[in-house]
């Protein structure tokens, strides 16, 4: 009669001696959307200054004319779009090593991190309409150019898929030693104030706090991986 063998204990040096792509990936999605956000905060804040809401004409003079911070949040925000797949999936594989099984940690990491990509998708939607159409002789309506502004003031600040995916990380690394301790502590913090941020009012704040804990704990993993080998 043929057993089954048992399943392997976890070993750091067998885990992390695998490559490291993965997490230098987060590495670059925590850059990309660290972009993506200024490029955000730049393009879009004439549409809250007093003077442009008073005047949508300028409103309008001031996006087409600053097209080129718009070309700059399209491909930052995109590339982060796409970075944050394969980042969600090693994450999942990561946790996956050490999490007991059947533990519900790996999915929700991956899937706050889905939430963030789908975020930046639908942020930039409308991108390539506005950049060619701006400053073109039939125009755009000025309550139109306001959306727009707004849009991409707003949408692309929906972090806080990230928020519970950072929780995810600290409770998996505090409590199975999924990754090293003091990235489960900077998640839980990190983590904790961009979902609160994220359920609140001010919840485009999140975008603010998740680049950089997505920067960290990538950079950690990373680290922590090489230095195992």
């Amino acid at each position: 009669m043929t057993t089954l063998a048992p399943s392997a204990t976890y070993s750091p040096a067998s885990v992390l001696g695998r490559s490291r792509a993965w997490a230098v990936t987060g590495i670059a999605a925590g850059l990309t959307g660290a972009l993506s956000i200024f490029a955000s905060l730049t393009y879009g804040a004439p549409v809250y200054e007093d003077d442009h809401l008073a005047n949508g004409a300028a409103t309008v003079e001031t996006l087409a004319d600053d097209r080129g911070w718009l070309v700059v949040f399209h491909t930052a925000t995109m590339a982060t779009v796409l970075l944050l797949l394969v980042f969600a999936a090693g994450l999942k594989r990561r946790l996956e090593e050490q999490a007991p099984v059947g533990s519900l940690l790996p999915n929700v990491a991956a899937s706050g991190l889905l939430l963030v990509s789908v975020a930046g998708l639908m942020g930039s939607a409308l991108d390539t309409e506005f950049l060619f159409g701006l400053g073109e002789d039939e125009g755009f309506s000025e309550s139109n150019a306001m959306f727009f502004g707004h849009w991409v003031g707003t949408v692309p600040w929906l972090w806080v898929g990230a928020g519970v995916t950072a929780l995810a990380v600290g409770i998996a690394a505090l409590k199975h030693d999924a990754a090293p301790r003091w990235i489960g502590w900077v998640s839980l913090v990190l983590g904790g104030i961009t979902t609160a941020f994220g359920v609140s009012p001010l919840q485009y704040m999140a975008g603010f706090f998740a680049p950089v804990w997505l920067f960290v704990a990538a950079l950690g993993f990373t680290l922590s991986e090489r230095s195992t080998r």
